[in-house]
């Protein structure tokens, strides 16, 4: 997998998360999406790429596109990068297999070290 997909409304979510990505070394494609629909869409046609999704946006929040996800059997690992500190969210997240790990708003670079091991499977 040499994909990864950024989805978050907030376009400067997306802008921090891009640039660590770069300076973590990632070569590979970086798309960013502050529309889930229109993310939603693109990660629909590709086969193996890793998420990173917000909870909390119009349209079509996190919950409701991970469900689409398995709804159109697709399984793309997905990282939950959100602000939401919510314990019920966060035990959520472990109901849906594809999720391989959740992370609270602002991402730094002391918290997208922890990635390494998903960013090298890439």
């Amino acid at each position: 997998m040499s994909k990864i997909y950024l989805v978050d409304d907030q376009p400067i979510a997306n802008f921090i998360t891009k640039k660590l990505l770069e300076l973590e070394g990632f070569k590979g494609s970086v798309e960013d999406y502050t529309d889930p629909e229109k993310a939603f869409q693109s990660v629909a046609i590709d086969k193996d790429a890793l998420i990173f999704l917000d909870l909390n946006m119009p349209k079509m929040n996190g919950w409701e596109f991970l469900d689409a996800m398995k709804e159109k059997d697709i399984s793309h690992r997905i990282i939950i990068l959100t602000s939401s500190t919510s314990k019920i969210d966060q035990a959520r997240a472990k109901e849906y297999p594809c999720v391989v790990k959740y992370m609270t708003k602002p991402m730094n670079k002391k918290k997208f070290s922890e990635l390494s091991d998903y960013l090298k499977a890439s």
